[in-house]
């Protein structure tokens, strides 16, 4: 398989590192708008990088990402940058008569006067008004295939295979015990996407109802994880499984809450409140003039770069899908889960907890997409593709998941 990598950021690298230790790739290529940075993931991998090369494109650049699929005969496109440039990059492996995948979908808009109870643009709208496109060129577009959509999107197609008759609700959980020293504040993923998907109306699914939305932070619960994680509280976030998991799982209600903690939201609502999360450009004074920058690209500017900071980093990281339903007549509470040692990532790969959790599910997903055990065409989530396969791959990567029942 021959694969072209846009973004070498913290997921991007991590994803190299992960794909070296494998021998279905054929050919990698490490794109990125800072070659530097492209050629530094590639050197990274030492006697494992034969197969992996860097070079240099803009990812908002259809014409020349289109080029570079083609000039390097690669079959699928894996993108790895922020939502912002999914669909350049998506409009460009369709352009170029390639496969994609990303691990985030295109972005949404809340509606214009009621953007907390009702649907704007919703997350991969842009993406899924092209599925007619991309099922006419036989080629397949499997959007959302990270950890978180992704992982906790199969964990939602097996239990609706496997371990339910009916599922009254399907809700993902997201908790971690991870603590950065050294800092007050440092998220351990991608500022500009935390922002994202915090600060949005957080959208929920009920059948008969559709979609709709919440304000931000709604709905608290206090969820146990396991592995020594423990109780956290939880609170709705905007996240593409809602969007995903009833395209193509029957399940009655559909939530994503994350563990955030009250410190950490008091920062992302005093930063909206001070227009910090804007990303419409602003004019401020310059060394040479005045200059346009994004407030959001600011902050991100400002923060330590996620992908350094395994090394402050201790504890775990968990996500996972808990589903409650009915099997052989009697009522059921599963949870789903994987979770990720800090400490073990960056002994056994030099990436942070949270970036190679995300890093290894698309890793897995070329896999299996080569060996023909996932096919298809057309745009499709995780959950439209057989569970089994992709988490028995999983477990053979050395990285295991695991199943709680809830009661």
């Amino acid at each position: 398989m021959r694969v072209l990598l846009v973004g070498a950021g913290g997921v991007g690298t991590a994803v190299t590192r992960i794909a070296a230790r494998r021998g279905f790739l054929t050919d990698m290529v490490v794109a990125d708008y800072d070659l530097s940075r492209a050629a530094a993931a590639v050197a990274a991998l030492g006697v494992r990088g034969d197969r992996f090369s860097a070079q240099r494109v803009d990812a908002s650049d259809v014409d020349a990402v289109r080029r570079m699929l083609a000039e390097n005969q690669c079959e699928i496109l894996l993108n790895a940058t922020d939502p912002r440039f999914v669909m350049p990059l998506f409009n460009a492996a369709l352009s170029a008569g390639t496969h994609y995948m990303d691990m985030a979908m295109s972005l949404s808009a809340p509606h214009a006067s009621r953007p907390h109870e009702e649907c704007g643009v919703k997350l991969g709208d842009e993406q899924f008004g092209l599925a007619r496109a991309w099922e006419e060129s036989g080629r397949l577009a499997l959007v959302g295939m990270g950890v978180e959509p992704g992982l906790s999107d199969v964990f939602a197609r097996y239990a609706a295979d496997e371990l339910f008759d009916e599922i009254e609700e399907i809700g993902i959980r997201d908790g971690a015990s991870l603590t950065v020293e050294g800092y007050d504040f440092a998220p351990t993923f991608s500022i500009w996407t935390t922002i994202e998907e915090c600060l949005n109306p957080p959208v929920v699914y009920e059948k008969g109802r559709g979609w709709f939305t919440t304000a931000p932070f709604s709905e608290p619960e206090v969820f146990d994880f396991p592995e020594g994680i423990g109780p956290v509280e939880c609170v709705n976030v905007e996240h593409e499984e809602v969007l995903l998991i009833p395209r193509w799982v029957d399940a009655r209600r559909v939530t994503f809450k994350y563990g955030l903690g009250d410190d950490f939201i008091a920062k992302l609502k005093t930063l909206h409140a001070l227009g910090l999360d804007a990303t419409a450009p602003v004019t401020v004074p310059g060394q040479d003039g005045p200059v346009q920058v994004s407030p959001r690209d600011v902050v991100a500017a400002c923060l330590p770069d996620p992908a350094g900071l395994g090394g402050q980093m201790t504890g775990k990281t968990c996500a996972g899908t808990w589903v409650k339903g009915t099997k052989d007549g009697r009522p059921r509470e599963v949870y789903l889960y994987h979770v990720v040692d800090n400490q073990w990532s960056m002994r056994e790969y030099g990436s942070q907890a949270v970036v190679w959790q995300t890093a290894i599910n698309p890793v897995v997903a070329l896999e299996l997409l080569d060996a023909g055990a996932w096919s298809g065409k057309g745009v499709l989530g995780p959950e439209a593709l057989p569970p089994r396969p992709f988490l028995d791959l999983l477990t053979e990567y050395g990285s295991p998941w695991g199943q709680r029942e809830q009661r």
